[in-house]
């Protein structure tokens, strides 16, 4: 089930996936008009989207991102 993810949240989701990458330019930030996922970038890049799951009062995150084949040509 997805629920509102609060702004503390984003913060600490943010702590989490700089640390975890090693990269102090990722980004959480609310989406405009959806309130149960946030967006994730990389600077200025939109990288992935992030939703809130609660299930059985447990919550996690589910991470999601796109990999494009022209982007795959470029690396």
């Amino acid at each position: 089930r997805r629920r509102r993810v609060k702004k503390e949240e984003l913060a600490r989701i943010e702590r989490y996936l700089r640390k975890t990458f090693d990269n102090p330019k990722l980004e959480v930030r609310a989406r405009p008009k959806k309130t149960d996922s946030a967006e994730v970038y990389l600077g200025e890049d939109f990288i992935a989207v992030l939703f809130r799951e609660e299930e059985d009062g447990e919550v996690s995150y589910q991470f999601q991102m796109a990999i494009l084949e022209m982007d795959l040509e470029e690396a």
